[in-house]
């Protein structure tokens, strides 16, 4: 059964939104997120201090792709408005680990006993901070942010190993 769906998200004052055909440009305190949207079916129109995401008809699919812009753009606005962050451990029993950060590298020294260095790729508007045995993976984009910190866990993966005895490794607390 086809009905008629709609969905308004209300943005606060200090988040500006553009609609540029299928583009959306969310730009906040913290910076600026844009994001392609391909829905042939879902309209999008900006009203007075709100989108609104509408669709006739709509079919089990249209319905998933309309929640779906409805949590990205949430998550662009949030982020835009008070950023997200991640943070991760580093866990090392058998050889103390060194990481540093230096540019858009975060160079993993000393992981199990290798002489050359592990490198996993930052992101670009992410900040990675080293406070001791803690990495905190901070920005304004939900995907960048997770993308980075998945990165930086997937450098430190082992191989081979029984992970119940080398529990080595960089891993996501929070």
């Amino acid at each position: 059964m086809k009905t008629n769906l709609e969905a308004k998200i209300i943005y606060p004052e200090s988040v500006q939104i553009e609609l540029k055909g299928g583009k959306i440009l969310v730009s906040g305190p913290l910076g600026r997120v844009e994001k392609e949207f391909f829905g042939p079916t879902i309209n999008i129109k900006k009203e007075d201090g709100s989108v609104v995401l509408s669709c006739k008809n709509a079919s089990k699919h249209d319905k998933m792709i309309l929640n779906t812009i409805k949590s990205l753009l949430k998550n662009m606005i949030n982020g835009v408005k008070s950023g997200f962050q991640a943070k991760l451990k580093i866990c090392s029993g058998h050889f103390p680990m060194n990481v540093s950060v230096s540019g858009n590298e975060l160079l993993i020294k000393n992981f199990m006993g290798e002489k050359v260095a592990r490198k996993a790729v930052v992101l670009p508007n992410v900040k990675v901070k080293v406070e001791g045995d803690i990495i905190i993976v901070s920005g304004f984009d939900k995907e960048t942010v997770g993308q980075t910190y998945a990165n930086i866990e997937k450098a430190t993966y082992v191989v081979n190993k029984d992970r119940r005895v080398f529990q080595d490794g960089i891993y996501l607390i929070k």
